[in-house]
């Protein structure tokens, strides 16, 4: 399991002195991002190429609240779902107990430059990896 650590900014926490729920997403996607580029896949060069990833669903489920100063990993796993579309499971725990504060599974596909989905294949190895 591939997991990135975080700690947790002023800035991103709300009036109720918890981390703002929107802030989640970031923590996910750089994690993604992190995760791709640890297996040699350079989000940028595929953009470049034509090659857009692109995330179709998102589905969160919050369990407890982070607050400022927080240690905590965002961890990572790839999953096949489909010819078209791949997933990432993924979970934010916080470090100092281990609780798991956040499961999310974001669901995406690829759109080559004429605009139809695939998954690519560097992408369709990480299910054996």
């Amino acid at each position: 399991m591939f997991a990135v650590d975080f700690k947790v900014r002023d800035y991103e926490c709300d009036m109720q002195g918890i981390v703002n729920n929107a802030v989640y997403f970031n923590y996910l996607e750089h994690a993604r991002h992190e995760f791709l580029h640890s297996k040699g896949i350079d989000f940028a060069a595929l953009a470049r190429d034509g090659v857009n990833l692109v995330v179709v669903r998102s589905e969160m489920d919050y369990k407890g609240s982070l607050t400022s100063g927080d240690l905590f990993q965002v961890t990572v796993v790839y999953e096949q779902i489909s010819k078209l579309r791949f997933g990432f499971r993924q979970q934010v725990v916080r470090s100092r107990d281990a609780a798991v504060l956040l499961e999310a599974l974001v669901i995406g596909t690829a759109v080559n430059a004429r605009g139809r989905p695939f998954v690519p294949e560097a992408l369709t190895l990480l299910s054996g990896a």
